[in-house]
């Protein structure tokens, strides 16, 4: 019982680290690049998959834990190698559009019509690039509502 502990928790604390540097590349070079104002710890709290959270964390454990061969050791490398990826600008980029950006929106309040893309949906505002003003322009999400 104490060896399948031990696996969930190596398992946790290595898909944290991957987790750590994903978020760490997408904050670097896509966060920082649109100039969202938007803290680390937030942007890595907000946007967890908690189930993808927990299959990694049953596979590392097993993974380092139970698998005592050469073939732990390359896919845990593997996987360190494309979590530091994302500290490289084009794919930091990449990988943050891909889980941040929804694209062609609409929104109105009492006095707008906003027509573009959501760079970052955040827990009380929106960093949303409008295509008639061509900018990024910061929305409240209490005044908005989606237009389908």
């Amino acid at each position: 019982m104490s060896k399948i502990i031990q696996a969930l928790l190596a398992g946790m604390l290595f898909t944290f680290i991957l987790d750590f540097f994903i978020f760490l590349g997408i904050e670097m070079h896509y966060i920082k690049f649109y100039n969202i104002d938007v803290y680390y710890n937030i942007l890595f709290a907000d946007n967890q998959n908690i189930f993808l959270y927990l299959i990694g964390s049953v596979f590392f454990g097993f993974l380092i834990i139970y698998v005592k061969n050469k073939i732990s050791v390359i896919v845990a490398s593997i996987a360190l190698l494309l979590s530091f990826s994302t500290l490289i600008a084009p794919i930091g980029h990449a990988m943050g559009s891909l889980l941040l950006m929804s694209k062609d929106k609409n929104f109105y309040d009492v006095l707008h019509h906003y027509h573009g893309d959501i760079y970052y949906n955040g827990r009380t505002q929106i960093a949303f690039y409008d295509k008639e003003l061509k900018k990024i322009i910061i929305l409240d999400k209490n005044r908005l509502k989606e237009k389908n």
